[in-house]
């Protein structure tokens, strides 16, 4: 059985060992490359979508060094592909954590422009679920979700990993997984650095939404506070390291900005594009503004010229 290293995972993620991964275990990707797109956001202090920068603004660091920026694009108008994928698993019976999750589910499709903009829905237990192949006709996903019943462990990061393979087909620019889930993972195997560096890849930033009450919520908080550069890697840092980011759904009157904060990002990205590196292996990336007081969300890495999980 092949193996391979993921050389950077201790460059890219801070701390963190690198991976020795079973070709086996994870989904294949095609990713030779000769230019590596890069979809980025980027908020000011105040959190707020900033749109009106130019290429100039942008620095792109590959392992350090900085590369010329070969494409630019501000597209608002293109096409978004999404893979939503919500967890079925036994915890999600809890209290309304499903029906939190339908409900995000349900409003981000309803902002998606039907016949344009394309989505497939996937869920989850112990296994991934194909429950609606990518589809233009967006108001079918809401009919494919009403059968989903919990049950079974929950394979967090395995149906991560899975569902970046099933998005990274599909040929649009824009694209994107959400994750609806009450953030538990009991018999996955991968991990998070494993699963960010897979979407990475293919410049697929996960957005994880944790549904559930607000004691969970002040518990991830508390969590987060007392975290050492030696902590596990979680779910927050899946999300970062893909430029996703982590949000939490306790009650019904925040499915509307959750839902929206994440479409405006899809639709405010600006889309960069570097040469490739011609060496074989996994590649750290940065990307940042020169003006430091805005932070910049994008991909941790690519893999250059098909060095990536081949059997």
């Amino acid at each position: 059985m092949r193996t391979i290293v993921v050389v950077a995972i201790l460059a890219t993620f801070g701390g963190l060992e690198p991976a020795e991964v079973s070709a086996q275990s994870l989904p294949t990707f095609k990713s030779s490359v000769e230019v590596v797109p890069i979809s980025a956001v980027v908020r000011d202090r105040r959190g707020r979508t900033v749109t009106t920068l130019v290429s100039d603004d942008f620095v792109v660091l590959d392992k350090g060094e900085r590369r010329p920026i070969l494409d630019f694009q501000i597209d608002q108008a293109g096409p978004i592909t999404l893979a939503v994928l919500v967890d079925v698993s036994g915890s999600m019976r809890l209290g309304s954590k499903l029906a939190l999750s339908r409900a995000v589910v349900t409003r981000i499709v309803a902002d998606l422009e039907d016949g344009r903009d394309e989505v497939g829905l996937f869920t989850f237990d112990d296994t991934l679920h194909e429950q609606l192949a990518f589809t233009v006709h967006t108001a079918s996903i809401d009919a494919a979700l009403n059968g989903a019943e919990p049950f079974g462990t929950t394979s967090l990061y395995d149906a991560i990993a899975e569902t970046a393979r099933e998005l990274g087909a599909r040929p649009a620019r824009r694209r994107a997984i959400v994750v609806l889930t009450d953030g538990v993972d009991t018999s996955s195997a991968l991990t998070p650095p494993e699963v960010s560096a897979l979407a990475s890849a293919i410049d697929a930033p996960v957005y994880v939404v944790v549904t559930g009450p607000r004691i969970d919520h002040a518990a991830y908080l508390d969590r987060e506070a007392r975290r050492t550069a030696q902590s596990p890697a979680d779910l927050g840092d899946l999300a970062a390291w893909t430029g996703g980011d982590l949000l939490w759904v306790t009650a019904g009157e925040e499915v509307p900005l959750r839902a929206h904060q994440i479409l405006t990002e899809l639709r405010h990205q600006y889309m960069l594009a570097i040469e490739s590196a011609t060496e074989r292996e996994w590649r750290p990336i940065d990307v940042h503004v020169r003006d430091r007081r805005m932070s910049v969300r994008a991909r941790s890495g690519y893999f250059s010229h098909d060095n990536v999980l081949s059997r």
